[in-house]
């Protein structure tokens, strides 16, 4: 038999200080969605199931006594540190659910320039992290557009990746090692080593699994010398995202690593570069960094590529310095985007896929096509390539809608999901994966068969395997 909402209550008092048990019934229901249904919080207007408490992990010897207490008695469990998500990965399926909160695990281990490896809990919001090895001349390479509020654990548990991913990697090319608590309370190491070929990389059975499969505790990742003086930034503009794909493949597969290699079609260019970029105007552009030879090298091979474009005109590079100088979004950005949708109730949302060269094109132009058409009350219908690699690119789709007819409550079913819908039957039709970067969540779940075909067996068996029980945020990845 279940148990009841207070008796969840009473057994984690057992476990941590009484304080530590959160059951405000604001924070609670609050914390029941994530920014996939952003718009409940911001009216005040909630449909999600309850979740019984959220309970304060501050060690993982806590972590290990919470999770067996929830696998004794079927309590569902959803993993958090930052809150960030955006696909619903956070938001409570089930009632009397209980969210472990790990951002109080916020200690930087070991910061080791000579081996260049940092270890942290994970709480650990990255820009503390960032702002602590730059100190020494180091940088983690990673810079999602949440850095300033996103922790560590929970970007390892997503597979995020960050602003200069062409150079640095995805956040699983610089994870070295990490400690996770499974279900049951087992505790697994994973040991900080280059490289190794012991059998199948087990890292990637933590690395992203979103919560479903454990609860990630530490992390060490990589760190890389820091060279800032000698970012270049380089720009052009032109008439279709064709050539703009076009571009980037060349520069990819000619073997250079700019961090930042972009192409925007016209209306998300509108957004971001509308001061020197025309109405019909895609932009291109790119940062090389890192040591003066490379960054010297890699800038005067990206111009020749892109000068045998003569359709591309060439911008000041100024011009793409100050974007970049102001790409992440902190807390008060955030604040100021709540107030804006709460007086239009315009709400911008986005979805990014993946795909070989061959296809993105044609992902872009059919998803596009349909939502504009298909999609009543759009405002922008945008999108750009920002996360480049020598078999294929991202689609960043970007795009804005007015809540029309329907209450706040109602804006994912009448207008978000059924935009994602359409990205994702475009992209799985052309052999690409329906997420690059934000992780399934509850919001692309339903499409996990079709994402991964006769590969399903594999994850539905890790997780029949590591959550027998499937007390590990339900619905999350794997549909209820």
């Amino acid at each position: 038999m279940p148990l009841s909402r207070e008796a969840i209550v009473e057994g984690l008092q057992r476990i941590v200080e009484p304080g530590d048990v959160v059951t405000d019934e604001q924070i609670l229901v609050e914390s029941s969605v994530d920014n996939f249904r952003k718009l409940q919080n911001i009216f005040n207007v909630h449909t999600m199931p309850v979740p019984a408490a959220v309970v304060m992990a501050r060690s993982t010897e806590k972590v290990v006594e919470l999770l067996r207490f929830a696998d004794e008695h079927g309590v569902n469990v959803i993993p958090r540190t930052g809150a960030t998500a955006t696909e619903g990965g956070l938001e409570s399926a089930v009632a009397d659910s209980v969210i472990i909160d790990g951002s109080a695990m916020n200690e930087i281990v070991s910061i080791d320039a000579y081996n260049m490896q940092a270890t942290c809990q994970c709480g650990v919001p990255l820009q503390v992290l960032e702002d602590r090895v730059r100190e020494l001349g180091l940088t983690t390479g990673h810079s999602p557009q949440s850095k300033p509020v996103a922790h560590m654990g929970g970007l390892v548990a997503t597979r995020s990746i960050g602003q200069f991913s062409t150079l640095y990697g995805g956040i699983e090319d610089m994870v070295v090692g990490l400690e996770a608590v499974f279900p049951g309370g087992q505790v697994t190491r994973i040991k900080n080593v280059p490289r190794r070929a012991a059998g199948p990389d087990i890292r990637h059975v933590v690395i992203g699994n979103e919560g479903a499969l454990c609860f990630i505790t530490e992390v060490t990742v990589k760190l890389f010398p820091y060279f800032p003086e000698n970012n270049t930034f380089l720009g052009w503009t032109l008439k279709d995202m064709a050539t703009g794909f076009a571009v980037l493949r060349d520069v990819m597969v000619n073997g250079y690593k700019p961090s930042v290699a972009r192409v925007y079609d016209p209306g998300d260019a509108g957004l971001h570069f509308s001061h020197f970029a025309a109405e019909d105007d895609c932009v291109l552009l790119f940062m090389a960094e890192g040591a003066a030879g490379i960054a010297k090298a890699t800038a005067e091979g990206i111009q020749a590529i892109v000068d045998k474009h003569p359709e591309c005109t060439q911008v000041p590079s100024e011009y793409i310095e100050t974007w970049f100088n102001d790409l992440c979004w902190d807390a008060s950005k955030i604040t100021a985007e709540d107030e804006r949708i709460r007086q239009t109730r315009n709400v911008n949302r986005t979805t990014e896929i993946s795909a070989d060269w061959s296809s993105i094109n044609d992902i872009y132009q059919a998803a596009r096509a349909r939502i504009i058409a298909e999609i009543p009350d759009i405002t922008m219908m945008g999108g750009h390539s920002s996360h480049s690699y020598i078999n294929g690119t991202n689609m960043y789709f970007n795009y804005f809608f007015n809540v029309v007819d329907v209450g706040p409550e109602e804006e994912t079913s009448k207008y978000y999901l059924p935009i994602i819908g359409i990205i994702c039957e475009e992209t799985l039709k052309r052999g690409g994966s329906i997420v690059h970067h934000h992780g399934m969540g509850k919001a692309r779940a339903p499409w996990v068969k079709d994402e991964y075909g006769s590969s399903y067996y594999v994850l539905e068996t890790l997780k029949h395997a590591f959550d027998p029980n499937g007390i590990m945020n339900k619905g999350t990845i794997i549909p209820l």
